[in-house]
């Protein structure tokens, strides 16, 4: 896809990222030096953070070197301050705004999904459905065999095998764990007694997988096996899903569009921190394990000119342009009234046009 030019106040925003100190001057001699960003932080969105830096850097000169380390990770380099951004699936904790006396602004990206992936050839192109009291029992590690009744009753006519069920969990501290464990703690009275929700957690039994891409690969080389993991690397390695029963009683494939029903239950005001929750939300259509993800911005940078590039990414990042590329990599896009309020943060930030003296 090609990028349009920079229009606007994107563009006016964008001079003064990148006029480096003491180039530019009037006589032309200076020259103007990109500011480049380091971020770290979720897995879960990777794939479009990669296209989406690679795309911009074509565009504009600005590089964006990103870690996928996970939300814990991206989470703890934002508060210690050694990266210019975090990114989290998972919003920080009213404790973690505090250690940074509140100088964090969290700007939702895309709206993404956790699905429930297994490796089970003898269903062959049958799909599992697993209602939310089954998917805590096999994660607290109640239900062992796949041919559970509970499970052989919620899948009639699947020939469900005979086979122990083998538990995969992220091993990392992980936003698409923050956003499975929300959805448990919200459906489950033992899970939320027992294990809580948090970006990392003592899971009661399973294997553990570095990464979305470390479960994904558990999952394929172990037969038997169920784990979570975001619904883009699901698509991108060919792994069947399950459809899980919402609030509302109907058994719901993950789609752009259940996603999107889902991110539409969960209302904003021009207030709002955008730390919103959309698990187990109302509606027939809504996929119920599904979250916003957010990049972690700190309105009191000590860069001006990186407060600047930042801004300006963000700008570019709620073109359709951009958010029409979410949507080719499997991610749902975000509500044109999300959107609206993240423009109107973003166009807020103080002191971004501020080029670094």
């Amino acid at each position: 896809m090609r990028l349009s030019p920079i229009p606007g106040v994107l563009g006016s925003v964008l001079t003064g990222a990148v006029l480096a100190c003491g180039g530019g001057g009037a006589d032309g001699g200076g020259a103007a030096v990109a500011t480049n960003l380091t971020g770290a932080g979720a897995t879960f969105p990777f794939p479009l953070y990669d296209r989406w830096f690679q795309d911009y850097a074509r565009a504009t000169g600005i590089r964006i070197n990103y870690q996928s380390i996970g939300s814990g990770g991206g989470i703890r380099q934002f508060m210690q301050g050694t990266v210019d951004f975090g990114a989290s699936d998972g919003p920080m904790t009213d404790e973690q705004i505090a250690a940074v006396d509140g100088n964090v602004l969290h700007f939702p990206t895309i709206i993404g999904a956790d699905v429930l992936t297994y490796n089970l050839p003898a269903l062959g192109t049958a799909r599992l459905r697993l209602d939310p009291a089954a998917v805590a029992d096999i994660f607290l590690g109640s239900i062992t065999r796949w041919n559970d009744p509970r499970l052989v009753a919620l899948n009639p006519g699947v020939p469900l095998p005979d086979r122990d069920l083998i538990v995969v969990h992220r091993s990392d501290g992980s936003g698409t764990t923050y956003v499975f464990t929300d959805y448990l703690f919200k459906v489950s009275q033992e899970w939320a007694t027992r294990v809580g929700r948090a970006t990392s957690v003592e899971w009661p039994i399973g294997l553990g997988g570095r990464g979305n891409e470390g479960v994904t690969q558990q999952v394929k080389q172990l037969e038997g096996t169920i784990g979570y993991v975001e619904l883009v690397y699901a698509l991108s390695n060919n792994l069947p899903v399950a459809r899980i029963q919402n609030a509302a009683g109907e058994f719901v494939e993950p789609t752009l569009e259940s996603v999107t029903a889902a991110a539409a239950s969960a209302a904003m005001d021009a207030d709002t921190d955008f730390r919103v929750s959309i698990t187990n939300p109302p509606g027939e259509r809504s996929y119920p394990i599904a979250s916003y993800t957010w990049l972690l911005v700190a309105p009191r940078h000590p860069d001006p000119a990186k407060l600047a590039a930042i801004k300006a990414f963000l700008e570019w990042m709620l073109t359709p342009e951009a958010q029409g590329i979410a949507r080719d990599l499997g991610y749902s896009p975000l509500p044109p009234d999300v959107a609206g309020f993240v423009r109107t943060r973003v166009e807020a930030l103080r002191g971004a046009e501020t080029p670094a003296p």
